[in-house]
């Protein structure tokens, strides 16, 4: 009876190892074919897995969506050093020497690393005047501001700032997306088997890389408006009469600005007739001398001609 157990028993165990072998060799048969399938749909199914990617990707991109090192959502960084700042100053300054002064402003912008994006001036002794567009380092904005103060008399300062900090983060988010999109048209282009996948492929790829141009654009402009700040320097004389004079108002300003517009209006009159005067030297008179020859003639012509008195009769005398 031993016997006979112990072999059912062995004979048992070889026909559990041999279904167990059996149905590891379907699994990995499976498997395979299943590779296979995957590697036969070709561009076709990688593009749907790249749409699916895509989606994935334009969610990470969304506003609500945080981006990489950011830090973790509801706990901004609020250190004014890792914000992006954009700053922008408008001076006006009354000078005695406006050309001296717009090279020392100029002098001055150099020095701290800046540079002149706009120069404009006027050298008329009346209305001498100077605009300068000033670009300098953020990080110097304040300083060079104080500096240019001192030029002269100061007569209207002007600084606004404004914080592009969720526009620079949410501009890198939209930019990192939008390469992974690239990314993903590139290998489905590398991967076409056909004309008209060629094409369409093609296309979207020209798309996605225009967008990604457009993006890339935006952040460069963001960047040089944050790194480097504007000021707007306007130099004028001591006699200069400026907008916010004019708007002045008073019998004293009246008189004086209708004293100046009469002043103006004589000038161009003489001017104008100064103009006008040696035209009027070599034709008027010629003209004048020949217009009263004429009136003269026609007046010769249109008196009537003298006629002799009628005779007297001779009186009769009486019979």
């Amino acid at each position: 009876m031993d016997g006979r157990t112990t072999r059912r028993r062995s004979v048992a165990l070889a026909a559990m190892g041999l279904t167990a072998a059996l149905a590891l060799g379907g699994c990995s048969a499976s498997g395979d074919s299943g590779s296979e399938a995957t590697s036969a749909r070709g561009p076709a199914a990688d593009s749907a897995n790249g749409g699916a990617a895509d989606r994935d990707a334009a969610g990470a991109g969304a506003p609500g969506a945080r981006a990489p090192g950011t830090g973790a959502p509801g706990s901004p960084d609020l250190r004014v050093d890792q914000r992006s700042i954009i700053y922008t100053g408008t001076m006006l300054i009354r000078v005695d020497d406006v050309d001296g002064k717009s090279r020392r402003a100029v002098e001055m912008v150099t020095a701290a690393g800046g540079f002149v994006g706009a120069d404009q001036r006027t050298s008329a002794d009346a209305d001498a005047r100077s605009e300068l567009q000033l670009r300098v380092p953020a990080a110097r904005f304040t300083a060079v501001v104080d500096e240019l103060a001192k030029l002269g008399r100061q007569e209207r300062r002007e600084v606004h700032t404004e914080d592009v900090t969720e526009e620079t983060v949410d501009l890198d988010a939209r930019i990192a997306t939008q390469r992974a999109r690239v990314d993903s048209a590139r290998r489905l282009l590398a991967r076409a088997t056909t004309i008209t996948e060629l094409v369409s492929l093609e296309s979207e790829l020209g798309k996605r890389e225009a967008d990604l141009a457009s993006l890339e654009a935006k952040k460069r402009r963001l960047a040089d408006l944050t790194a480097l700040s504007t000021i707007t320097l306007t130099l004028v004389g001591e006699d200069v009469t400026t907008a916010d004079e004019e708007t002045e108002l008073g019998f004293l300003v009246g008189l004086s600005n209708g004293w100046r517009v009469f002043l103006v209006s004589m000038t161009l009159l003489l001017t104008v007739l100064g103009a006008v005067l040696p035209w009027l030297v070599a034709f008027g008179v010629p003209l004048a001398v020949l217009l009263v020859a004429l009136r003269r003639r026609r007046r010769r012509r249109s008196e009537p001609p003298v006629s002799a008195p009628p005779p007297v009769p001779a009186a009769r005398s009486a019979p």
